[in-house]
């Protein structure tokens, strides 16, 4: 029996994107273990809302698995699975996370992002997609990025609209957290 083939990578070997990036008012950055307890403390702080649409978000909320979360990043970008990066505001305080995944195929890297409760409302996420976006579509070999959310999550959906992410399809996704609708929504770069 033959082992089936790995799926190619969206990234040319050695290809990442930058560690940090600045925004105003605001950076993004790569986690380290020292933020494990930022991270505890800004996911019980957005339980209701995160708990509602991410599937790892379920209770007891567990600092082991903030620590697991932060090893899988340093793994993933070492592999160039994944590129995460913290959201940290002028004051030094952690306010959310997004990522880039290579989970759709070459010349795609999807979005994923959640911000906590408190700091939103203020174009934050919006700003941190908008330089995200432009970054991954500056990679070599990267022509789309995506962002997926449940039809439900208005929140979510409104980045990528903003940002002129035109909706490519929508379709049936068994729910996997509380809010979800069962309907999967897929937002593509123009």
């Amino acid at each position: 029996m033959t082992e089936p083939a790995e799926r190619p990578k969206a990234l040319p070997a050695d290809v990442r994107p930058p560690e940090t990036i600045d925004l105003d008012g605001f950076h993004l950055r790569r986690p380290t273990l020292d933020d494990a307890q930022a991270l505890h403390d800004a996911i019980v702080a957005t339980f209701a809302e995160l708990h509602a649409w991410m599937p790892w978000c379920k209770e007891p909320v567990e600092i082991g698995e903030q620590r697991g979360f932060i090893e899988r990043s340093m793994t993933d970008w070492a592999g160039q699975a994944a590129f995460n990066w913290l959201i940290v505001d002028a004051g030094d305080n952690l306010i959310g996370t997004i990522g880039l995944m290579d989970r759709i195929g070459p010349g795609s890297l999807e979005i994923g992002y959640w911000l906590r409760t408190g700091a939103t409302g203020r174009g934050v996420m919006t700003r941190a997609a908008a330089r995200v976006t432009d970054i991954a579509l500056a990679l070599p070999g990267i022509d789309r990025v995506e962002i997926h959310c449940d039809a439900a999550n208005l929140r979510s959906a409104a980045v990528p609209r903003r940002l002129g992410y035109r909706l490519d399809r929508e379709g049936p996704a068994e729910p996997a957290a509380p809010g979800e609708s069962g309907l999967q929504q897929f937002w593509i770069t123009p």
